[in-house]
């Protein structure tokens, strides 16, 4: 089965475009020429009927003036649609492979669980509740939850990663996905999804773009490019009574460009309109917003809506799991802390030998450490009877020639201890005191030799490990203004030792659903936006009140329903990126805003005074790009216009880069960078096309 990791589309490069993307995207461009797709975008609609306008004019009364400003209006629309279509083309080329994975299946029904008859039927006929069964070589034929049963199962054509995963029943592991393939053993399923709403069904339909809805924050960002433009109208319209007044004429000097005594022609009018409006912004707007949901995408992150990922940008405070996200998930042994009367070389020999054996992460990692720190390798174990652990015992270990050893909690240990004879010394209860006491688990570690009393060789000291750069990324969510706060089941004493240990601003510890849930909304009443991750379904109210709720993929169906973001591979330590990507989203829009406005206020003093100075000689000490002519300077300006839209739509994909830091700095950066650019590109830009056109024969 083809995989989204092998059919990904290739990235923008930076400061790049790929001309064959374009290419590609160049008919979905012209198709957007339509005016019922064109009115969503005020600025937009204005410039393609300003272009039917000018066209009509052209064709009424050719020229060469005429037909350049047509053909260049035109392409400033196609060059605004082309951004956003190039945007959409990568969502399409992902949700063809998707529908590769949404193919039809032949579902093994139940009708009468739990009898284990079998009616084949088209899994496109299940129904909610229906009960499935599949075993290895399956594909799975829709949304569900294991009800019966433990599998592997292979994900690659959901998430692109090739590692199968276990999915069993009763737990938070039980969700899977249609498309997904069976691997070994037997699951019994009870589908949870509508018809013709599937995951796979939600994933197409979202990664096309086809129910991305506009945002709070494009909505008013559409309402502030309108306003410009009517102000920019009325600016334009002005200038007609003024050239009425000043009696300007065509035809007499080749370099005026007003129309007898009734002033500026209309294609005059209609070229100053487009190209002081703000259309760059308007041109990028929807690309942008797109682009920020396709690089989530990217990173196998499904945003259920582009709210969702602008609230990321927008979040004051994280509430992260512990266990999985800031540690390991599963403690790991830190030392080795010995008795009176034995050696740590002593007690590694003996915690090594007792956990050879033991397969859980714990046992693996007594084994390591003792091999790292005492050099203990290839022991031999014929002869050796390990002794498993249980509930009941609450200790493993092993049995030797003449020799028994015991590992495990620390009550059960020193009964086993007194049991054969030994007495527990107060050293070892201060040891288990003093590591209880700093989050960490005591493993105490015993022997009986033969004729000779049981004793306690020491404590093996066991740690929730924080994962590695922990810290430093809370540092820098510190840097962006974001609070985190951990959430663990843990007592308070081990929660806060960890707390303390990754650095995170606070914790909550013994957590419950309702604590959870208490905490979101106390910081909601405080005006703060939140983010959390979670799995299971008792995250599920967590997750419909926090701002933005990101399920793991793994998790079950009630969590996976009550988020608004998937993380198709289950790391809840991703959840620091998708605030980072939000950020970065809000970021690109408010820095090509700006150098869009800052663009349109450089245009206005460069062409006015070119346009104007022969009529009023005052003008001329502000004509300082010295263009060739009104007629040039106009073409210039509408071509530079069209041609700052191509050049930046890798920057409306790729997103302008992000780095932690208040918002003071991240203005002032942008002012520096993004405006005041955009006062320079079109003095630089604008004169050097006018040298160009003036160059043509009949223009000038």
């Amino acid at each position: 089965m083809t995989t989204l990791a092998t059919t990904s589309p290739k990235k923008i490069g930076a400061g790049l475009l790929d001309p064959r993307m374009l290419w590609k995207s160049l008919p979905d461009a012209l198709r957007k020429l339509n005016p019922a797709s064109l009115w969503r975008n005020p600025v937009m609609f204005i410039v393609w009927v300003g272009a039917v306008f000018s066209t009509v004019l052209a064709i009424t009364d050719p020229s060469a003036f005429a037909w350049i400003i047509v053909v260049w209006l035109w392409l400033t629309v196609v060059f605004a649609n082309l951004a956003e279509a190039v945007a959409e083309g990568r969502g399409k080329a992902q949700a063809a492979t998707l529908r590769q994975a949404k193919k039809d299946t032949i579902a093994r029904k139940l009708p009468r669980w739990p009898a284990t008859d079998e009616v084949a039927i088209e899994a496109v006929a299940l129904k909610q509740g229906d009960v499935v069964v599949c075993e290895a070589g399956d594909t799975i034929p829709g949304d569900g939850d294991v009800i019966e049963g433990i599998a592997s199962v292979d994900e690659s054509a959901i998430t692109g990663e090739s590692a199968p995963v276990i999915r069993e029943s009763g737990g938070d592991r039980s969700a899977v996905t249609g498309g997904t393939k069976v691997l070994s053993d037997r699951i019994v399923i009870k589908i949870t999804q509508r018809p013709g709403e599937s995951f796979i069904d939600r994933m197409i339909a979202l990664v096309e773009g086809a129910n991305r809805q506009k945002t709070p924050n494009e909505i008013a960002l559409n309402i502030l490019l309108a306003s410009l433009t009517i102000i920019f109208l009325l600016t334009v319209v002005t200038l007609q009574p003024m050239a009425i007044y000043a009696k300007a004429w065509q035809g007499a000097a080749p370099d005026t460009i007003a129309l007898g005594q009734d002033g500026l022609s209309g294609i005059v009018l209609v070229s100053l309109l487009v190209a002081l409006i703000p259309t760059t912004i308007g041109a990028l707007l929807s690309a942008i917003g797109i682009a920020g949901m396709d690089r989530l995408v990217q990173r196998n992150v499904l945003a259920m809506s582009g709210r969702a990922v602008e609230a990321a940008g927008d979040v004051n405070t994280l509430l992260l799991d512990k266990t999985g996200t800031i540690t390991l998930g599963n403690r790991q042994a830190a030392e080795f802390l010995p008795v009176a009367g034995t050696d740590a070389q002593e007690l590694a020999n003996a915690a090594q030998l007792s956990s050879l054996a033991d397969e859980t992460p714990e046992g693996r990692s007594i084994v390591v450490l003792a091999k790292q720190q005492y050099n203990l390798r290839e022991r031999e174990t014929a002869g050796l009877l390990f002794v498993p652990f249980t509930a009941q015992t609450r200790m493993s270990g092993v049995d030797l020639p003449g020799r028994q050893v015991r590992k495990g909690a620390a009550t059960a240990v020193m009964k086993w201890v007194r049991d054969n004879g030994g007495h527990p010394t107060d050293e070892v209860g201060h040891v288990v005191d003093a590591i209880s006491s700093s989050g960490g688990t005591p493993l105490v570690v015993a022997e009986v030799v033969s004729g000779q009393q049981a004793r306690a060789l020491g404590v093996i000291h066991l740690k929730d490990v924080v994962k590695q750069g922990m810290r430093e990324r809370f540092d820098e969510m510190r840097r962006m203004g974001i609070r985190t706060v951990m959430i663990t089941g843990d007592n308070p004493l081990t929660a806060k030792a960890i707390a303390d240990e990754a650095g995170v601003d606070d914790f909550l510890a013994e957590a419950t659903p309702e604590d959870k849930l208490a905490l979101i909304r106390k910081e909601q009443e405080g005006g703060r936006l939140v983010a959390m991750t979670g799995d299971g379904t008792n995250d599920a109210p967590a997750l419909a009140q926090a701002d933005v709720g990101v399920a793991m993929n793994t998790g079950t169906s009630a969590a996976k329903e009550a988020g608004n973001m998937v993380d198709l591979d289950s790391d809840p330590t991703k959840l620091i990126e998708i605030v980072e990507i939000g950020k970065q989203l809000l970021i690109t829009r408010g820095a090509l805003t700006t150098f869009s406005i800052a663009n349109d206020i450089a245009k206005y003093f460069a062409i006015i005074p070119a346009m104007f100075a022969g009529v009023y000689p005052a003008l001329e000490g502000m004509n300082i790009m010295r263009l060739t002519s009104p007629t040039t300077a106009i073409i210039s300006a509408i071509i530079f216009n069209a041609l700052v839209i191509i050049a930046l739509i890798p920057l409306a994909l790729r997103g302008v880069r992000y780095t932690p830091s208040s918002a003071s700095k991240l203005l002032t950066r942008n002012l520096w960078i993004y405006g005041l650019g955009g006062i320079i590109a079109p003095f630089i830009g604008i004169k050097l096309i006018d040298m160009i056109v003036s160059l043509i024969p009949g223009i000038s």
